[in-house]
């Protein structure tokens, strides 16, 4: 296939150099993106940082902007295509001292691909098309397309074309992703029809990837079909609940003092800063508080090794006017007061409603907080957001009548109390840790200071 000849072109082609634009990792746990929409085309001129394609994970939608300015040369991937992270999408024609000025972006770097030709001195053109052989998907006996990543995985692992060809793919059209191989070579490659009987033996088989009920449709019944996204969360949720054995501790706190504190300066408050003043920022000052005398719960597992991460950087999950939920990050929280504190939760919930938040402000974090009294709920069960290891969820604020404790006796009176429910990885968290570190987050929020300035 030929190229289109370009709109604009660059009349003295030893000054031309091709500039590689790679899918860009979008998350510590996003492995691969969904193109939505090239915004231009082969041929078109593109300049810097302006936007080439729209891409989406199971966080969010972005905009990729040019890394150089010139022209597209070549489109690898057509819209819908799942693409694993750090593999090139396209090229771009540009002038080689724009590309010393305006190198591409880092990324993680692109996927092995068996049997890839080595880069040439050829012209452009040439060398595209090689390229392009090895990026495109590979096509089984059964009509299914297999990602180079995913059979350079399975050429490593010796895993067969009729067992490949038998693997569930969580991808866009049943795709098989790199999550899907791997899973599938965790539990135990099974035997090939071609081979001999198993013999048996006293180690058991490992067990077989459960799979959903059959449903049978009929009666009075709409079927809606689940949008992107939610198909991303759906595989996000199991995977998390597959990988790491959750459990969930229970607290139940006293909230009247920051209670009284916030009825008595939100007007002021609002009237100082612009901002409304939340609960939110102060759940999370009393975790960041409680991750910095808890350090451990403030890491993630990489098969044996445990990744300790030095930053404070705490996700709170927000709803979508679709009924999605996207974590923003609010990075070094630990570092910011509580007037920051809630810069940082409204502007970082505004923009999540309204789709426009940036790919840097849904990574990195290292704990999460979801807010299910938000929806009238006492308490919840959250899973956990990999690669954490542990989510808070805080319950609704309701009046009851408890103890109070006083130095002349003990009194019954209305106090504001709330649940927080703590699910954590009992891989490396265990019940000492989780259940202390809860109390402390819920000490904190007890001991709240009903008499600070703002």
């Amino acid at each position: 296939m030929e190229l289109k000849p370009p709109k604009h072109s660059y009349k003295n082609k030893s000054h031309m150099a091709r500039v590689e634009l790679i899918m860009p990792k979008m998350g510590e746990s996003i492995m691969e993106a969904t193109i939505l929409k090239w915004v231009k085309k082969e041929g078109d001129a593109v300049g810097l940082d302006e936007t080439i394609l729209e891409i989406a994970t199971d966080k969010v939608d972005s905009e990729i902007p040019s890394p150089s300015a010139g022209v597209i040369g070549k489109i690898l991937f057509k819209e819908n295509d799942v693409v694993p992270i750090g593999t090139v999408i396209a090229y771009i024609e540009t002038d080689a001292s724009d590309v010393a000025i305006s190198p591409a972006p880092a990324a993680a770097p692109a996927p092995a691909v068996a049997n890839e030709a080595p880069a040439t001195s050829a012209a452009p053109s040439s060398v595209v098309s090689t390229l392009v052989v090895a990026s495109e998907p590979i096509k089984s006996g059964e009509d299914r397309f297999y990602s180079p990543l995913v059979r350079s995985i399975a050429k490593e692992e010796n895993i067969s074309q009729s067992q490949l060809d038998q693997i569930t793919g969580s991808g866009l059209g049943g795709r098989v992703t790199k999550r899907d191989i791997l899973e599938f070579i965790s539990q135990g490659k099974p035997s090939t029809a071609s081979q001999a009987p198993a013999v048996s033996s006293p180690v058991e088989a490992p067990a077989a990837k459960p799979q959903a009920p059959a449903i049978s449709i009929g009666g009075n019944v709409e079927i809606i079909e689940m949008d992107r996204m939610r198909k991303l969360i759906a595989d996000h949720m199991v995977m998390s609940k597959s990988v790491s054995p959750h459990v969930t501790s229970f607290v139940e706190i006293d909230m009247t003092p920051a209670v009284l504190w916030r009825d008595r300066v939100k007007d002021s408050f609002q009237k100082k800063y612009g901002q409304k003043i939340t609960f939110t920022p102060i759940f999370v000052e009393a975790v960041a508080k409680a991750i910095k005398d808890f350090p451990m719960i403030n890491i993630s597992v990489d098969g044996t090794r445990i990744i300790k991460k030095n930053d404070i950087n705490i996700g709170m999950a927000a709803a979508l006017p679709s009924g999605n939920l996207i974590v923003p990050v609010i990075k070094n929280a630990d570092r910011l007061n509580l007037v920051g504190l809630t810069y940082a939760v409204n502007d970082l919930a505004d923009r999540a409603r309204q789709n426009k938040l940036k790919p840097e402000e849904i990574q990195e974090g290292t704990f999460t907080i979801t807010n299910v009294g938000g929806f009238g709920n006492i308490m919840g069960t959250p899973i956990i957001n990999q690669p954490q290891v542990a989510i808070l969820a805080t319950g609704a604020i309701k009046k009851k009548p408890a103890v109070i404790e006083t130095p002349t006796g003990d009194t019954i009176g209305i106090r504001h109390m709330m649940f927080l429910s703590l699910s954590y990885d009992h891989r490396v968290v265990d019940g000492s840790l989780g259940g202390k570190f809860l109390r402390r987050v819920g000490d904190y929020l007890e001991q709240f200071d009903i008499n600070q300035n703002i």
